[in-house]
């Protein structure tokens, strides 16, 4: 199994959003705010070599939204999703499955695009990967998660026919143990891999940054907090104990990092690009 980096770009959010009852005084040093209150994070994905398949995690962002959407999130950068598949060596037509960890805009976005007047899914020989429980949620949100579970990304997957589930279909990478956590969204889920002998998390919205390694610094966008910190306690406490590599969706600067467990919590140890890590 090999696994390369996919970056999509940057984006902007709330600074209070993102690190929830955490003080700006304190977040402010690790990733400033512009003068909106607005931080930049990276939307970072993964692709997946495994024999015969090529498995996307997650997708970013996308390019198919209005200017008026785009304008809360002012997306920037020189990278895009297809763009950084093709530097890879890779084409969207030799991508096999694409898993989504969960259904948020950011995450979904680039799973579907427009042709002509059609939306279509972007991968057009893929299976696309959801957890059952958390589709279900998604098509009927809740109102404090209604905006970030638009029709427009998730619909065309379902109408596609290539839309799976992996708690109920057979997934076909036995070397990826997947993970599903409540306490940001119902059912997100975190692919684990085991690549050279050791174990690789794609962290995904449970840990989005190094930054928010710390225990009480939760997003303010999770709908259970005290459910996230429980979940983020144990697989921090796994990952320091098995020197396991975390992968940060978000993180504007920090690929991946290995952490340890100190008397004032949980620390970085090693960080940088993933497969030097590896």
């Amino acid at each position: 199994m090999q696994l390369h980096t996919i970056d999509t770009g940057f984006f902007k959010l709330d600074g209070g959003a993102m690190f929830g009852v955490v003080p700006k005084v304190l977040w402010n040093n690790l990733n400033p705010a512009d003068e909106r209150n607005l931080c930049t994070w990276a939307m970072r994905c993964l692709l997946v070599e495994d024999r015969d398949r090529l498995m996307l995690v997650d997708t970013g962002l996308g390019d198919k939204q209005d200017a008026r959407f785009f304008s809360y999130y002012e997306p920037h950068g020189d990278a895009s999703l297809l763009g950084s598949i093709q530097q890879a060596g890779y084409s969207p037509k030799e991508v096999t499955d694409v898993f989504l960890t969960h259904l948020h805009f950011d995450h979904v976005g680039g799973a579907v695009r427009r042709q002509a007047d059609l939306l279509v899914p972007t991968f057009p020989n893929a299976t696309y990967w959801s957890h059952s429980a958390h589709w279900r949620w998604a098509i009927d949100p809740n109102p404090r998660e209604k905006a970030s579970f638009l029709k427009e990304n998730i619909e065309p997957l379902q109408a596609s026919g290539q839309l799976r589930y992996w708690d109920q279909d057979a997934f076909p990478f036995p070397e990826i143990d997947l993970l599903p956590v409540d306490g940001h969204t119902e059912k997100m889920t975190l692919p684990v891999f085991r690549v050279k002998n050791r174990i690789v998390a794609y962290v995904a919205d449970l840990i989005p940054s190094s930054a928010h390694l710390a225990l009480p610094w939760i997003m303010g966008y999770d709908v259970r907090p005290l459910l996230t910190m429980q979940e983020k306690a144990d697989l921090l406490k796994k990952a320091a104990d098995e020197n396991w590599v975390l992968v940060f969706e978000h993180d504007p600067v920090v690929e991946a990092a290995t952490v340890e467990a100190t008397q004032k919590g949980f620390r970085i140890r090693d960080k940088g690009p993933l497969n030097a890590l590896l």
